[in-house]
């Protein structure tokens, strides 16, 4: 009986488990909205008629009677000389994925042919005039199980009103013999050919998609997990994506100790993407760059000189450094986070407070040190964040300090103001600007071939949200 109740508890705590993961609410939200999809149908346009003036295509070879004869056709070496485009369209299908369809389109393709018979044999040239093309392909968008995305072709729909056919070259005899045999092949193989092409690209898309890493490496600390937490939910005019946005230290993507709240993007729709960076996604880089000791600064004296931090400022508050130090001499901070930093996103503002301790030190004239004072300190900053070279970039700024005193071997004054002031002159010349080197690189938003264009940030209550529009490049 006992054994059978701690098998139930078990079960039950794996159901949850794996509801909690069925169930994971994002770390990052991705949205294409309608204006996003049709300024990718125009460079889509674009690009497609540049591929099918490039495409390679089959030769093929038939057989037909004439009169007693039976006659060998070839066709080859078939390019496409001429294409446009007059009406393309694209929309989003609910719970789907994308319909793209291209109407009143024409073509313009030649070919070369050769026949031969116990008879004769002749050879030519061929032009193919194509008018009236109508496609419609609509193609399924969804998750696979290593949360990447996934194309597959849903539906394929097309027609042609009219196929011309003209020879040139060969026995004027032959061309009403092809003219009247041609035509109904060269449609057939298009009516059968031209959607199955199609679905091999997606598929090739798809193989394309699957190959992409989900984890990016920001630097050479932390690295963000970008992979679908769930498929795509796809609505009349925008299409969401919920991907993981976890950043971990490089090597080491484990999971933090938290889990993300769950958030929505704005009913908006004037940009072409919306990008949603939840609290969690910043919450875990604090914690990557924390374990990987980006927030541990060490003032060497090399830069305590720079930015005079030296004894004099001491001589307030520790009086007894004048015995030690005659002459002035340059100040040894070493800095380490004792916890990793609390990051919160309020309207309007990101705030970051840093808990850690300090050791301080001043540098003797005979290059030795001599220990001063430890304390704790707790530093609250405010997170600009801008967007430059296509990388969400933060910038810290000291807003208040606290300080309280643990150990120190030399008279101190009990005036705790002074020893902040000090601290707060260090951590706004020295530390904050070396932390903000560290995080200069930022998060990269960059899409393939594309760059942001007008970016706005807006920072919510546990969220902020960018909207942009793109240019291709």
């Amino acid at each position: 009986d006992k054994g059978k109740k701690m098998l139930k508890t078990w079960y039950y705590f794996l159901l949850c488990w794996l509801a909690s993961q069925l169930e994971a609410n994002p770390g990052l939200k991705v949205r294409i909205t309608q204006k996003g999809l049709d300024y990718g149908r125009r460079i889509g346009v674009e690009l497609l008629k540049q591929a099918v003036l490039k495409e390679t295509f089959p030769s093929w070879s038939g057989q037909e009677s004439f009169l007693v004869a039976k006659v060998n056709y070839v066709i080859s070496r078939l390019r496409i000389n001429a294409v446009d485009f007059p009406e393309t369209s694209a929309s989003f299908i609910p719970g789907t994925g994308i319909s793209l369809s291209v109407a009143r389109a024409s073509a313009t393709v030649s070919a070369d042919w050769r026949l031969n018979t116990w008879l004769l044999e002749d050879q030519g040239g061929i032009t193919l005039s194509i008018s009236g093309l109508f496609i419609e392909v609509i193609f399924k968008v969804s998750r696979d199980s290593t949360g990447h995305l996934s194309m597959l072709l849903h539906n394929c729909q097309m027609s042609i009103d009219s196929l011309k056919v003209k020879l040139n070259g060969g026995s004027s005899w032959i061309y009403s013999f092809l003219l009247g045999y041609l035509e109904k092949p060269i449609q057939t193989k298009l009516d059968k050919n031209l959607c199955l092409n199609i679905k091999y690209k997606i598929q090739a898309m798809d193989a394309q998609l699957r190959k992409h890493k989900v984890l990016s490496q920001i630097d050479a600390f932390a690295q963000i997990d970008y992979s679908l937490v769930s498929s795509p939910a796809v609505f009349k005019s925008h299409i969401n994506f919920d991907l993981k946005g976890t950043v971990c230290p490089v090597g080491n993507c484990t999971e933090p100790p938290f889990v993300p709240a769950p958030f929505a993007l704005p009913n908006q729709s004037d940009s072409m993407l919306y990008l949603g960076v939840s609290s969690y996604f910043l919450k875990s880089a604090s914690l990557a760059y924390y374990r990987a000791g980006v927030f541990n600064i060490t003032i060497s004296e090399e830069l305590a000189t720079t930015f005079n931090l030296n004894t004099t400022l001491f001589k307030d508050f520790v009086p007894e450094i004048a015995l030690s130090c005659v002459t002035v001499c340059p100040m040894l901070l070493k800095l380490m986070a004792t916890s990793p930093p609390v990051v919160s996103l309020n309207t309007d503002r990101c705030l970051l407070q840093i808990t850690g301790c300090v050791d301080v030190f001043a540098v003797l004239p005979n290059s030795t040190t001599q220990y001063i004072f430890t304390g704790n300190l707790t530093a609250s900053t405010r997170a600009n964040m801008t967007i430059t070279k296509q990388k969400l970039s933060i910038s810290l700024l000291l807003k208040r300090l606290q300080f309280s005193l643990l150990h120190s071997t030399l008279g101190f004054s009990e005036n705790m103001s002074l020893v902040e002031n000090f601290l707060s002159f260090a951590l706004r010349t020295a530390v904050i600007p070396e932390i903000n080197d560290k995080l200069e690189k930022g998060f990269p938003l960059n899409l393939v071939h594309t760059i942001l264009a007008g970016p706005v940030i807006k920072i919510n209550q546990g969220h902020l949200v960018i909207s942009t529009d793109v240019h291709y490049k």
